[in-house]
């Protein structure tokens, strides 16, 4: 196993908490690892997901702005933007609005 299927492996475990109507960041997961410059890397990991056996909501992170940078890796034009409006999330112009009402910070909300 190489150490960056072991660093996906942990960016899946703190994406699958992220609670239902809630998004968080690149930067913060990375933040949350303590790798704080690895934000790039956590976007590979979301753009992977897709072969985990165990669902990963990749939906549900998004960039430090709140857009969906990483909408074009979702089947269909708008999957990921559907996907977090049926969680009650609005996105407007591929941005998430009032991103300060639904961001979930991994460092505050997990021990």
């Amino acid at each position: 196993m190489k150490e960056s299927d072991n660093f996906f492996e942990k960016v899946y475990q703190v994406a699958r908490l992220i609670p239902f109507g809630k998004v968080t960041s690149y930067g913060a997961i990375a933040t949350y690892l303590g790798a704080a410059r690895s934000a790039r890397m956590v976007g590979w990991a979301m753009n992977n997901s897709h072969t985990q056996l165990e669902e990963v909501p990749a939906h549900r992170v998004v960039n430090k702005k709140g857009l969906l940078t990483g909408k074009h890796h979702f089947n269909g034009t708008n999957l990921m933007q559907q996907l977090l409006e049926n969680e009650g999330i609005v996105v407007i112009d591929n941005q998430i609005q009032d991103l300060e009402t639904v961001f979930w910070d991994p460092i505050k909300e997990l021990p």
